[in-house]
């Protein structure tokens, strides 16, 4: 299983937000899109989950067309937890987190003894089993993006495709969040990310790939790519490059 870009320009309304990226991901690692707002991370995610189609270029899946494959088949390979969610009325938690099982339920959409073995475990991986029986839109900011991450696990892809997961989570939340993103690529799982914390970034993840105005400035282990220069010439950020006392990862700290 791969994932890649070839000559890919995406955008809205006619304006290339993505301009010509060609890559391919690592896989079975954990990989983080960074760079600052408006460089172009989210759109580029959407494109790999066909939210947005290329204005010119391509994305694979298996050397495949992903913008040309069956709904049904790529909904089995690839899970997208998008930046914002709507607050859906009247839908208890536990309801949700099911309507990640829906590729395989079949036209009835009955859930059967390992559809509802999966939902119990992933509402107790990212922490909401006991809020099963609550109504999504009574829940907390960091509840509500907890459960629609429970949902994206519910899916049981190959690929995780993350938008800014840790967003309305407390520290705590976030720590417990990317641990369980370890579990789940040490599992199999290949997980693409768009994060905003660096640091959080360079210990928890393998790959980081930086853009900078819809381009990529560099990617890598995140030893070789968070630096001095790195940082001033994406980040405007004078910073210098520690490590982790903990981790032993790199680390910047602002002057």
């Amino acid at each position: 299983m791969s994932l890649s870009t070839q000559d890919l320009s995406v955008g809205y309304h006619g304006k290339a937000i993505v301009k010509e990226v060609s890559f391919e991901l690592p896989k079975g690692k954990i990989i983080a899109l960074l760079g600052p707002n408006g460089c172009g991370k989210s759109t580029l995610l959407k494109a790999m989950a066909r939210i947005l189609k290329p204005m010119t270029g391509q994305v694979f899946w298996n050397d495949q067309d992903l913008h040309q494959m069956p709904s049904r088949q790529l909904s089995k390979e690839l899970a997208l937890l998008p930046q914002t969610q709507p607050i859906p009325e009247g839908v208890k938690v536990k309801d949700l987190v099911a309507y990640g099982r829906s590729p395989y339920t079949g036209f009835w959409g009955r859930l059967n003894k390992e559809d509802n073995r999966i939902i119990n475990d992933v509402m107790a991986q990212v922490g909401i089993t006991e809020l099963g029986e609550q109504l999504v839109s009574e829940l907390s900011g960091g509840q509500r993006q907890r459960a629609w991450l429970a949902m994206t696990l519910a899916q049981d892809t190959p690929y995780l495709l993350l938008d800014e997961p840790t967003t309305y989570m407390d520290l705590s939340h976030q720590v417990e969040l990317m641990q369980t993103l370890r579990k789940l690529n040490s599992s199999g799982k290949t997980i693409i990310t768009v994060l905003h914390d660096i640091n959080q970034a360079a210990r928890y993840c393998d790959h980081l790939i930086v853009m900078k105005d819809g381009e990529i400035i560099t990617q890598g282990e995140p030893e070789n790519v968070l630096t001095q220069d790195m940082l001033k010439t994406v980040f405007s950020l004078n910073a210098q490059i520690h490590r982790d006392p903990i981790a032993n990862t790199p680390m910047c700290v602002v002057e």
